[in-house]
């Protein structure tokens, strides 16, 4: 009897306790001046679509009020907080997928017909026999040549669900009628290592686009190609990076770095400090490296060289970085939409912010930092970029680094505008450029697929007088030739139209060794390499 008095009273004493923690929990919360204003915030907006269902003058679409009050709530926050709809988070994920599930081809639209550009080596596409320069006229008996369908649509239309069947009207050169072909979906790849070839005899380049699901084992195997080619140092190509999964820019640099060396921490609010340290299993501790960076590197891309930096272990070469270093985490809401919420900042292991200053709900002027740093001329001089000495750091060597936003590199190189004219950039930005390439490719299709190597198309473009048909091309549509301005561009037009031409018949593997044959960024950093200046004086 006393042992069931003891536990009833034991019981009782819980019961209680977890009633008074509640309650009390209950006060303190109401007593929180926060708590109190997200109460009647909740009941206000409530409130307000209640009385405009039942006394506005019209019916309305009440889940598109929702939609857009949420949007506007969100902006109201950083600038890279952002709502994502329900229909748009399966393209948000896809994004960082190791594969999507399509047919396997590149496409671009020729005067309102969709013309393929590349075949998926191994996908659906190559494996039912579809070639470059087909033209797809029907899309499961439905007629998309002529149509105007934009691109995004027709993508949609290609890609479904994996074993999924998709029927295409085929025109091809040389047929007089429409081929059929049933092909069935399947994974197709989600590249992000655009390219990795020796830009000298002991140096390899690898130009990664972002950071995804792949990325790690994507570098991995580049490397080991370039080792195998003979490559005893690496330039890593970081330009135009705007960033992607942490994880695999951490897996990445921790095959750099001996072990227990900080990579990048973050820390937020609500998130308590995490660090990520290396692990001492890197494959390349003591390859000598060098990080290419832009104004626009950013996110996990400003992990990697910020880590590269701090550690002294490899030079950092370009311009200053974007300076992203928010941390989102997608929070579901109830219909399956999702709130990109920012929960923390990432810092360098010389705990620097990478994040740039920003006001709340000021996305606009944000977004107009790249253009004042133009405008500023940071991008012609290091000179112009004033540190704040209260944001300087130590890295792992003693060498000072700054804070404020983004990852300075340690050899600064300029833009090069020189060749940069209004008719250079208007031929780019109506299109025109673009056009040209496709038409030149596909008329002459023939004889440019018979090279066997892109050195050898190279070698036969540079003989051909493609700027004079381009600039014929482009007066039709409607771009007059300036003999002047065409002057000054010339080297440049011609470098990427043939890069532009030879990426159709050999994809990157060709295009980026003409491209970047003159670039002044990575001839910098090959020079350093050569030198043995490729790491850090301390």
């Amino acid at each position: 009897m006393n042992k069931s008095r003891s536990f009833l009273g034991v019981m009782t004493l819980i019961v209680v306790s977890l009633v008074l923690g509640f309650f009390v929990g209950k006060f303190y919360k109401s007593m929180n001046p926060q708590y109190k204003a997200l109460r009647l915030g909740q009941n206000k907006i409530d409130r307000a679509l209640e009385i405009i269902m039942q006394a506005y003058v019209d019916t309305v679409n009440v889940s598109r009020l929702t939609e857009g009050a949420v949007e506007r709530l969100v902006s109201e926050l950083d600038p890279h907080s952002s709502y994502i709809s329900a229909a748009d988070v399966p393209a948000f994920r896809e994004e960082f997928e190791v594969s999507f599930s399509g047919i396997g081809v590149q496409f671009n639209m020729q005067k309102d017909t969709i013309l393929i550009i590349s075949i998926v080596p191994d996908g659906p596409a190559e494996k039912a026999g579809l070639l470059p320069f087909d033209r797809i006229i029907e899309i499961d008996d439905s007629l998309v040549a002529g149509k105007k369908i934009n691109q995004n649509d027709i993508m949609k239309m290609l890609r479904g669900p994996k074993n999924t069947k998709v029927v295409l009207g085929i025109e091809r050169t040389g047929e007089k009628e429409l081929i059929d072909f049933e092909l069935t979906r399947g994974d197709i790849p989600n590249y992000t290592v655009d390219v990795a070839y020796k830009v000298s005899d002991k140096i390899g380049y690898i130009k990664v686009i972002g950071f995804g699901q792949s990325t790690y084992s994507e570098f991995l195997t580049s490397i080991a190609k370039l080792q195998e080619q003979g490559a005893t140092g690496l330039i890593i190509d970081l330009r135009d990076n705007t960033g992607g999964l942490m994880d695999a820019a951490v897996n990445m640099v921790n095959e750099f770095l001996p072990r227990n060396r900080l990579i990048v921490y973050m820390e937020g609010q609500a998130q308590p400090r995490v660090d990520y340290r290396s692990n001492g299993k890197g494959m390349w501790p003591e390859i000598p490296v060098i990080v290419l960076i832009n104004e626009y590197s950013a996110s996990a891309s400003e992990i990697f060289s910020g880590a590269i930096q701090d550690n002294d272990r490899g030079l950092i070469v370009g311009r200053r970085s974007y300076g992203k270093g928010l941390v989102q985490a997608n929070i579901a809401l109830p219909d399956q939409s999702e709130i990109k919420l920012t929960i923390a900042r990432y810092y360098t292991p010389s705990e620097r912010c990478i994040q740039k200053d920003y006001e709340l709900g000021k996305s606009e002027e944000y977004n107009m930092d790249i253009m004042n740093r133009y405008m500023h001329g940071e991008f012609d001089t290091a000179d112009s970029i004033k540190m704040n000495d209260s944001l300087a750091y130590k890295t792992s060597g003693g060498r000072t680094v700054y804070g404020g936003g983004g990852i300075m590199p340690d050899v600064f190189v300029p833009i090069d505008t020189t060749a940069i004219t209004s008719y250079y950039s208007r031929v780019f930005s109506t299109g025109v450029f673009y056009q040209f390439v496709l038409d030149y490719s596909d008329r002459n299709h023939g004889k440019l697929k018979s090279f066997q190597t892109y050195e050898e198309l190279y070698a036969y473009l540079q003989h051909q007088p493609i700027l004079a048909e381009f600039t014929n091309f482009a007066a039709i549509k409607g771009i007059p030739k300036r003999t002047t301005l065409i002057n000054i561009s010339r080297n440049l037009l011609e470098t990427q139209l043939h890069a532009s031409i030879v990426r159709n018949f050999f994809d990157n593997e060709g295009f980026y060794p003409i491209l970047l044959k003159d670039d002044e960024t990575l001839n910098k950093a090959v020079s350093l390499m050569e030198e043995g200046k490729w790491k850090p004086e301390i």
